[in-house]
């Protein structure tokens, strides 16, 4: 199952691009789930919600609707990494609130932290197998043999990762699933992905998972509308790649620019 989504819903401006007027800012949440079946949690990484919040995103939300949530930066930027028993357990018992829903964990790494295997360890270790994790490493040092194997031993996918409409990241499969993200396209508007470059993404997915594996794909690019849009692109060329992604919105749905 190829989960496809956003990085956020609560943008405002996607009202007349992707929310319809008259829909009040509180009940966006609710027209997103029924586009989507998953959504990544990107603002959790600036302020760690209350638990009542991931409870009431649960209650909310359809009973097949999952959500991503990316790490607090107070672990990942503060911290970075060290001593990550007290954060990793506060972040914990927060998703856990969101009970069957949580899906994956993203930690993402600031651009000048090099590569440390034990504090990656350590972190790792910390959530167990209590969460998918999935990390976004941001400097090269990361990307070596024993990385990799840190990784699989953790079953943490490394999250592949486009900016710019390039892969910036090793197309490494370290777990039984998968965590993609897209930042930025090179298409017009700015800053959308081209059709090419979704059938390109489609193609490298198909050939590291198969159809029943589990693939998290998230779309970062929010401005102009973009995210929702590209979301809906990337889905139907997975379709043609044969992959078996989860609802997106009708094209007539989303308006760009």
């Amino acid at each position: 199952m190829l989960y496809v989504g956003t990085s956020g819903w609560a943008y405002r401006h996607w009202a007349e691009r992707f929310y319809p007027g008259g829909i009040p800012q509180g009940a966006w949440l609710e027209h997103y789930a029924e586009r989507f079946q998953t959504v990544e949690v990107n603002n959790a990484f600036y302020r760690l919600p209350e638990p009542g919040t991931f409870a009431a995103w649960a209650q909310r939300t359809p009973a097949d609707f999952v959500v991503g949530v990316k790490a607090s930066r107070y672990l990942t930027h503060i911290k970075r990494l060290r001593e990550p028993q007290e954060p990793v357990e506060r972040f914990l018992s927060h998703a856990a609130h969101l009970g069957p829903k949580l899906g994956p964990v993203l930690l993402q790494l600031p651009p000048n932290f090099k590569c440390d295997v034990s504090l990656l360890q350590e972190t790792l270790g910390c959530f167990g197998r209590r969460a998918r994790i999935a990390v976004e490493f941001r400097h090269p040092s990361w990307y070596t043999d024993r990385i990799h194997s840190v990784l699989a031993e953790h079953d943490a996918a490394l999250c592949l990762a486009d900016r710019d409409s390039r892969c910036i990241t090793p197309l490494w499969r370290t777990a039984g699933w998968g965590y993609v993200r897209w930042h930025s396209g090179r298409a017009a508007p700015a800053p959308c992905y081209g059709r090419d470059s979704m059938r390109s993404w489609a193609e490298r997915i198909a050939g590291l998972w198969n159809r029943e594996e589990v693939v998290f794909a998230y779309f970062n690019n929010d401005p102009q509308g973009c995210a929702p849009r590209d979301a809906g692109v990337f889905a139907h060329a997975a379709q043609e790649a044969g992959l078996q992604p989860t609802r997106v919105p009708a094209r007539r749905e989303v308006r760009v620019g």
